[in-house]
């Protein structure tokens, strides 16, 4: 079989290359996936840049891609739930990395099954982005129906998702965007939208219930500025937190130098006697089932901006890569796909 592997930390043209690679055997536990589609996220572009190298080193050369929809082939010792030719999907474990290939070994703790009404392009764009807005805003944050949001980048491959998800469990929706997508993303749900090319979200915004902070860097101290005092602010481009790099196993000196770089944050959320949270989401089958049954039921729609056949992997991280996507990139391994 074809695999994507990253030979090197780098750029997309010299860290990336196509390999024949072995069709892997199930192990205890594992169920073996003949992959149709995987999406591409931020992340992929983060591990193969050497961004995340101070959290874990990769043993190179190593797969890619972390989203998939594909058919069961086999399943290894002590596998029931799944049988040969089920539908399924999944964001993989951080050990089961490499959804751009033909077929990859899944930890079956890991699956749900496809929802009937989704293509597997429109599937594989589900699990990673739904599974960290999950956790984020209702697995932390602990989202309550009614009240107030603020999801940044509403039309992007997390906010899209985002912004539907908080809607389905009754949350007042605000979102920020470009000109061109105000009125898309208001059609997604949003209750209110801020263009950000003619609006400062910071001079319309206070009393804030929760801020969704997909974008790191200054906008996450300045959601404690919009922030409700005992709010939650839950961040998956922020600094990490104590909690979660105690969770993480993370090592002391690592943490030590963590918490330093934290420090204007937590002294910011300590003002507001509020929550903040750097997530790390984690794969997690039984919940991407109920997020499934949200998409089997239209209360979750795949937002999809470009499919690329497999061989245009380099070309569909390109894009990702523009940060111009409008939803999800997909990578299909169909024998065609619109690029």
């Amino acid at each position: 079989m074809k695999a994507l592997k990253i030979t090197r930390y780098g750029d997309i043209n010299t860290s990336l290359a196509f390999g024949e690679a072995s069709v892997p055997i199930p192990g205890t536990g594992e169920v073996l996936i003949r992959i149709h589609a995987a999406s591409i996220n931020p992340i992929d572009l983060m591990v193969m840049r050497g961004d995340m190298k101070a959290v874990k080193k990769l043993d190179l050369p190593v797969g890619i891609g972390r989203d998939l929809s594909g058919v069961v082939v086999s399943v290894g010792g002590g596998v029931t739930a799944y049988q040969p030719g089920d539908e399924v999907f999944a964001r993989v474990g951080e050990d089961h990395v490499g959804t751009l290939s033909h077929f990859l070994s899944v930890d079956a703790s890991h699956l749900a099954r496809k929802p009937k009404n989704l293509t597997h392009e429109e599937a594989a764009s589900i699990p990673l982005v739904s599974l960290t807005s999950y956790q984020a805003l209702i697995q932390v944050a602990g989202l309550k129906k009614g009240e107030r949001v603020l999801i940044h980048a509403g039309s992007g491959g997390i906010g899209s998702v985002a912004v539907q998800l908080a809607k389905a469990y009754g949350a007042y929706v605000i979102t920020t965007t470009s000109s061109a997508n105000v009125e898309w993303v208001r059609e997604l749900g949003a209750d209110q939208v801020i263009d950000y090319k003619k609006e400062n979200y910071l001079d319309l915004l206070s009393d804030i219930d929760v801020v969704y902070d997909t974008l790191g860097g200054q906008y996450t101290l300045d959601a404690f500025k919009v922030l409700k005092r005992g709010g939650r602010v839950v961040s998956i481009s922020g600094v990490l937190d104590p909690q979660t790099a105690r969770e993480f196993g993370i090592g002391w000196l690592l943490r030590k130098l963590l918490r330093l770089k934290a420090r204007s944050v937590m002294k910011a959320a300590k003002e507001k006697t509020a929550l903040y949270r750097m997530v790390i989401m984690e794969a997690n089958g039984s919940q991407l089932e109920e997020l499934g049954s949200l998409c089997r039921d239209n209360i979750i729609s795949p937002v999809i901006d470009k499919i690329y056949p497999f061989e245009q992997s380099l070309e569909a991280l390109s894009y990702l890569e523009t940060g111009r996507a409008k939803g999800k990139v997909i990578v299909s391994m169909g024998e065609s796909a619109n690029a």
